[in-house]
């Protein structure tokens, strides 16, 4: 099984999606988590978005990279997924590990009335389960 990590600041909503469509759609072929610099609580819009998609993790707690490291896990992909703005905050994560960034804006910082919000952040959704459906077919044609 290949590991992968997903790492954003909070590990309250990108890294969680993408945690949870690599669950989804890694045809058991992956050991997934995610995790943050500064773990906050799971953003309420994220969870929403993601139940509408048949995917609850309303049970999910945040996780400390710092943690993770300490704990000794190791992965063969580390993927951050801050947004372009915020990339020299995102975290990393030592050791001999492919790196890969693919930059999703941050659903904490959506303004708007609810339906609004829940629009942007359907949009980052969408483009998590894309992109994890890419890297999925990516992995598999390489072999792992």
């Amino acid at each position: 099984m290949t590991g992968v990590l997903f790492l954003c600041v909070h590990n309250s909503a990108r890294s969680q999606m993408a945690e949870a469509y690599l669950r989804k759609l890694g045809q058991d072929k992956f050991t997934v988590e995610s995790a943050g610099l500064e773990p906050g609580t799971l953003n309420r819009y994220v969870v929403k978005a993601l139940l509408e998609d048949s995917i609850d993790i309303s049970a999910h707690g945040t996780q400390d990279v710092f943690e993770l490291h300490k704990a000794g896990r190791t992965y063969r992909y580390v993927i951050t997924v801050c947004s372009r703005e915020a990339a020299e905050r995102c975290p990393i994560f030592p050791g001999g590990t492919e790196r890969l960034h693919w930059p999703f804006p941050d659903p904490s910082t959506f303004r708007g009335t609810e339906e609004q919000v829940m629009a942007q952040v359907r949009e980052v959704r969408d483009a998590i389960r894309d992109r994890v459906k890419d890297f999925v077919a990516e992995v598999s044609a390489r072999g792992g």
